[in-house]
C-alpha cells in the first residue's frame, strides 16, 4: 500500500519543507509574473499559509481527492502538481495544466486527485461530499478533502455539505483555513459562534490547530483521515493561519487599510517556514532552498515559453460531448 503523500514527497520533514518552499517561491515568482504584466487579471497568494496545504496533503494519499478555493496554488502543488504546468496555466498557455483555460482560480488534475480550485466560496465543499460519496458507491477507501476559507462559514451549501456529509457517514475532511479576514472583513465581526462549533452541530468531530505549524496540521490531519477512511465519517479543522501579502494582488492598487502593520508582524513571527527548517539538520534547509530555486527558474522558462492558445479553438471543451455550437450561433 502507498504511504501517505509519497507521490508529492511529504513522508519526511525534509520533503515538507521543500514544498513549503516550494510554494512560497512560486507565489513569490507569481507575485513578480504579475507585477510584470506576464499574468493578468491577478492572483489571490498563498504566501504564510503553506502549512496548512503541506500538513493536510501530507496525511493524504495519492488516490485522495480535493477540492480548493480562489487561494487554490499551495494546495495543487502540495497535492502533487508540477510547479511548471502550474505556473504556465496562471499564464494562460497551452501546456498548462488546463491547457491555460482554467487560470489561476480553477487549476484542476483529476489524475492526481485535484477536483479544481474554484472561484466561488465556500463551493468546494459539495463536490468533495460527492466525492466522497462516489468513493463509497464504489467501495473504494478514498478520502476526500475540502479547503475553505472562514468567509464560506456563512454560506449555506457549506452547511448543506455538513449535513449529508453527516448523515451518511461519509469519507470527507472538511479543513477551514481561518486566516482571520473574508477579504477585508474581519471574521470575528461577521461569524456568530465559532467555526468548531458549527460543525460540531451536525455531530462532526472538530478541532482547532495551529495553521503555521506544519507538523501540528499534519498530526491533527492524519487522525481525522485515518478515522474517515476507516468508517468514522467526516471530520473538520480550523487551522488558524494568516496572508502576509493583501486578498487579492490588486490590493496594492486599491490601497486599502484594513490590517495595521504591526499585526502583520506579530504573524510573520510564526511564519511556517524557519519553524519547519529548525526540524531539519544543519545545512539540510540551504540545500533544499537552492533546488527549488533550480526547479522555479526552469518552471519560468517553461511557461513563458510556452505557446498561447489559438484564437480559433476558443470554443473548443465547452461542452462534454465535444460538440461545437452551430455556426452564427451565439450561445
Amino acid at each position: 500500500m502507498t504511504s501517505p503523500a509519497d507521490s508529492a514527497g511529504l513522508g519526511s520533514p525534509a520533503g515538507r519543507y521543500r514544498m513549503l518552499r516550494l510554494i512560497r517561491g512560486f507565489e513569490e515568482l507569481a507575485l513578480d509574473l504579475v507585477r510584470s504584466g506576464a499574468i493578468t487579471g491577478g492572483i489571490h497568494p498563498y504566501i504564510g499559509q503553506e502549512a496548512v496545504a503541506v500538513g493536510v496533503c501530507a496525511a493524504l494519499r495519492p488516490q485522495d481527492r480535493i477540492t480548493s478555493t480562489h487561494r487554490g496554488h499551495g494546495h495543487v502543488l502540495a497535492k502533487g502538481a508540477a510547479p511548471d504546468r502550474l505556473l504556465a496555466e496562471l499564464l494562460g498557455r497551452t501546456s498548462g495544466l488546463n491547457q491555460g483555460r482554467g487560470g489561476s482560480m480553477h487549476a484542476a488534475d483529476f489524475s492526481l486527485g485535484i477536483l479544481g480550485a474554484n472561484g466561488i466560496v465556500g463551493a468546494g465543499g459539495p463536490i468533495a461530499v460527492g466525492a466522497a460519496w462516489s468513493a463509497r458507491q464504489a467501495g473504494e477507501d478514498r478520502v476526500a478533502v475540502a479547503f475553505f476559507g472562514d468567509g464560506a462559514l456563512n454560506q449555506g451549501v457549506l452547511l448543506e455539505s455538513f449535513n449529508l456529509a453527516a448523515m451518511w457517514q461519509l469519507p470527507v475532511l472538511f479543513v477551514c483555513e481561518n486566516n482571520g479576514y473574508a477579504t477585508t472583513l474581519p471574521a470575528a465581526t461577521a461569524v456568530a459562534g465559532s467555526a468548531t462549533g458549527r460543525a460540531a452541530a451536525f455531530g462532526i468531530p472538530a478541532a482547532e490547530v495551529d495553521g503555521m505549524d506544519t507538523e501540528a496540521v499534519r498530526s491533527a490531519a492524519t487522525e481525522a483521515v485515518t478515522r474517515a477512511r476507516g468508517g468514522g465519517g467526516p471530520g473538520f479543522l480550523e487551522c488558524r493561519t494568516y496572508r502576509f501579502e493583501g486578498h487579492h494582488t490588486m490590493e496594492r492598487l486599491m490601497k486599502l487599510h484594513y490590517r495595521t502593520a504591526e499585526e502583520i508582524a506579530d504573524w510573520r513571527e510564526h511564519d511556517p517556514l524557519p519553524r519547519a527548517a529548525a526540524l531539519l539538520p544543519d545545512g539540510l534547509a540551504a540545500k533544499l532552498d537552492a533546488s527549488v530555486r533550480e526547479q522555479l527558474a526552469a518552471a519560468e522558462q517553461f511557461a513563458l515559453g510556452s505557446e498561447h492558445p489559438d484564437p480559433e479553438r476558443a470554443l473548443d471543451h465547452l461542452y462534454a460531448d465535444g460538440l461545437r455550437p452551430r455556426a452564427g450561433s451565439t450561445a
